[in-house]
C-alpha cells in the first residue's frame, strides 16, 4: 500500500455550512486539534456532499467553504500539522466513487439508517436523486482513497464506517486476487525467517479455524515489524491472514468521539436550524445578550424561589465552562435561592467570551488575507492528490484499467 500505515492515518470531513458555532468547536474541532499531533490527518471540506441536498441552490457553497475553513484555522487546526483541502479539488474522489459504484449492491445503500431518516427530515427537498442515495458510497470513497485506518465519528455515524468496511472487504475479495497468490504468500512467509514464519502460520491457523481476533492482531503486528520483506509481500501476508487476497483498500475503524457536550441555548443540541447557537466568532455583546436571555429552571418564577440546576440549560454551560468552586457556588446559590439567575449566568458569559477572544484574534489574520486561505487549501489539495493518485493506480491495476 505504497508505504502507508493505515493505523496512523486519520480522515475526517465537514460539509460547508458557513461559520461554525460552539457545538462544532467542542464536538469536532477540539478533537481535530488533538488528533493532528498524534496522527497523519487529512481534513477536508465536503463540498460535493453539500450538493447531495443543496443541488438546486449551490450559490452559497463557495463563501460557506471560506468561512468554515477560517473557523478551522482560528480554532487551532494547523496546516503545518494536518492536510486541509476541498473535496472537489481532488477529482480522484469522483473516480473512486464511480469505480466502487460498479460493485456496490444497491441494497447496501438503501439500508443505511440515515437514508430514510434524512428524507423525512428534509421533506421540503426533492431527494429522489442518485446523488442522495449514493452519498454514503461517496463517503466511503473519501475514506478509502486515503487508506485511512481511523475515522473520528460519533455513535450516530458508525453505520457509515461499517458500510465502508463492507465495501473495502468486497473490493479486496473481488480484485485482490493475484495469479498464484497462495504460492507468493507462502514464499513471503519463508522470507520472514524460521521463527517468525512458524509463529505467523500458527497465528493464521488459530484465526482461520477459530476466529481468534487476538491471533489476527498479533499476526498483523508481526508482519508490520518484518524488515526483510517487500511492501508487496507485506500486503500479501496481510490478506493471506484472513484468507483473502492482497489488501488493496484497508478496512477503516471508527474512532469513536464523545458526544458533543455543548448544549444549545434552550438545552437542546446546538444547531443553526434550531436558532439556539452561539457562533464561534460571535460579537461579545451578542454572546452576552443571548446567554442573559437563556431560559432557566421554570420552578424559579421569583427570585426567592429555590431551583434545581439539573433542570436549567445554564447549568449545562457551567458543567463545560466552570471550575469546581464556581459549580459549587451555583448549586448552593440556586437550591437555596441565594443567587439570582442573571448572577448565575455571569461566570458563563465571562468564560465563553474569554474562550472566543483568541479564536477571533486568530481568525482576523485569515479574514484580512483570503489569499492565504486559498494557498493553504491549494497546498493541501496537492498533498491529498499525491496520496489519492497512488491509491487509484493500484485500484485501476486491480480492476484491469491501467493501460499505460
Amino acid at each position: 500500500m505504497s508505504g502507508v500505515d493505515p493505523s496512523q492515518r486519520v480522515l475526517s470531513g465537514m460539509r460547508p455550512t458557513g461559520r461554525l458555532h460552539l457545538g462544532h468547536y467542542h464536538g469536532v474541532l477540539k478533537n481535530w486539534v488533538r488528533l493532528q499531533h498524534e496522527y497523519e490527518c487529512f481534513f477536508f471540506v465536503a463540498d460535493w456532499h453539500a450538493l447531495t441536498t443543496h443541488y438546486q441552490d449551490p450559490r452559497g457553497i463557495e463563501s460557506a467553504v471560506f468561512d468554515m475553513v477560517v473557523d478551522w484555522l482560528a480554532a487551532g487546526v494547523n496546516p503545518g500539522s494536518a492536510t486541509l483541502f476541498v473535496q472537489s479539488q481532488v477529482v480522484e474522489h469522483a473516480e473512486l466513487h464511480l469505480l466502487l459504484s460498479m460493485m456496490t449492491p444497491l441494497g447496501w445503500l438503501e439500508r443505511v439508517p440515515t437514508y430514510k431518516d434524512q428524507q423525512e427530515k428534509l421533506s421540503d427537498k426533492d431527494l429522489t436523486t442518485y446523488g442522495f442515495l449514493g452519498y454514503p458510497l461517496l463517503q466511503s470513497a473519501d475514506i478509502l482513497l486515503y487508506r485511512a485506518g481511523l475515522v473520528p465519528v460519533g455513535a450516530d455515524q458508525v453505520a457509515h464506517v461499517e458500510i465502508t468496511r463492507e465495501i473495502a472487504r468486497r473490493f479486496n475479495h473481488l480484485y485482490g486476487r493475484e495469479v498464484d497468490f497462495a504460492e507468493l504468500a507462502e514464499a513471503a512467509i519463508d522470507k520472514m525467517g524460521k521463527k517468525a514464519a512458524k509463529l505467523y502460520r500458527s497465528l493464521r491457523k488459530k484465526y482461520l479455524e477459530a476466529g481468534d481476533q487476538d491471533s489476527l492482531d498479533t499476526a498483523r503486528a508481526l508482519v508490520k515489524e518484518q524488515q526483510n520483506i517487500t511492501l508487496a509481500d507485506r500486503e500479501r501476508l496481510m490478506g493471506y491472514l484472513e484468507g483473502t487476497g492482497k489488501v488493496i483498500l484497508p478496512e477503516p475503524q471508527a474512532l469513536l468521539t464523545e458526544a458533543a457536550k455543548m448544549p444549545g441555548l434552550d438545552g437542546q443540541k446546538m444547531s443553526k436550524s434550531y436558532n439556539n447557537y452561539i457562533g464561534l466568532r460571535e460579537d461579545p455583546d451578542s454572546v452576552s445578550l443571548k446567554i442573559k436571555r437563556m431560559p432557566t429552571d421554570p420552578a424559579r418564577v421569583r427570585l426567592s424561589d429555590p431551583g434545581q440546576p439539573s433542570q436549567c440549560p445554564v447549568w449545562q454551560f457551567h458543567l463545560l465552562y466552570s471550575d469546581d468552586s464556581t459549580k459549587a457556588w451555583v448549586e448552593t446559590g440556586c437550591t437555596t435561592a441565594g443567587i439570582g439567575c442573571l448572577e448565575c449566568k455571569k461566570p458563563v458569559i465571562d468564560a465563553v467570551i474569554a474562550e472566543q477572544e483568541q479564536i477571533i484574534a486568530r481568525a482576523r489574520t485569515y479574514e484580512d488575507n483570503p489569499d492565504m486561505v486559498r494557498s493553504i487549501l491549494n497546498d493541501g489539495a496537492e498533498v491529498a492528490e499525491d496520496a489519492a493518485r497512488q491509491t487509484l493506480i493500484e485500484v485501476r491495476q486491480a480492476m484491469g484499467l491501467q493501460y499505460r
